[in-house]
């Protein structure tokens, strides 16, 4: 049995479409940073992405979690030539693709790209090799969030992409004994 604890990082205020790049995350409040470490089981194991605003996101609620595993595994969803650039730019110019990509999720990339499976399946991959039992702390991107809701929900892409993720909130699923998924809380604020 498994309790997965996932938190968005906190917020980078881009009004871009951002996946892999490496922007910081605004950690100036910190009494919801510290409402988010109180919340969270003490003694987990603490694992984020490599991309320096869930790291330092993980590092901010660390608390007395050890911090051992920083993994590009959990990394957004890299939107690949369409990275740090509008919606309105990119459909200016790729109008049918974008709109493919955001209303058919699955195989549709964007261009040098990965397509929602591809997110959902590494993210998938790296939760399965975690088989240490009790609790995990998650420190990741809206993305990585989402695709792991879909996956206890059993939800098409497109129904998941409904859930709403706030930066600094806490989704927790768990796995029970038969490897069956459940969802405890979704986008909570502590």
């Amino acid at each position: 049995m498994q309790d997965w604890y996932w938190v968005r990082h906190g917020p980078t205020h881009a009004k871009t479409m951002i996946g892999w790049t490496d922007l910081p995350a605004d950690l100036s409040d910190t009494a919801q940073i510290a409402r988010v470490r109180d919340h969270l089981p003490g003694t987990a194991p603490l694992v984020s992405s490599d991309l320096s605003r869930a790291k330092d996101t993980a590092a901010a609620i660390a608390g007395d979690r050890v911090h051992d595993t920083i993994s590009p595994t959990l990394r957004e969803i890299h939107f690949g030539a369409w990275e740090a650039r509008s919606h309105a730019d990119v459909e200016a110019e790729a109008r049918d693709h974008i709109f493919a990509f955001w209303d058919q999720p699955g195989d549709i990339a964007p261009p040098d790209g990965e397509s929602w499976n591809t997110l959902r399946a590494r993210v998938d991959g790296f939760v399965d090799s975690w088989r240490t039992p009790g609790p995990v702390v998650a420190v990741a991107h809206l993305g990585v969030i989402v695709s792991q809701i879909q996956r206890a929900l059993s939800l098409p892409a497109r129904e998941a992409f409904a859930y709403k993720i706030d930066n600094l909130s806490v989704t927790h699923l768990h796995r029970d004994a038969g490897d069956v998924w459940h969802v405890r809380t979704i986008n909570h604020h502590p």
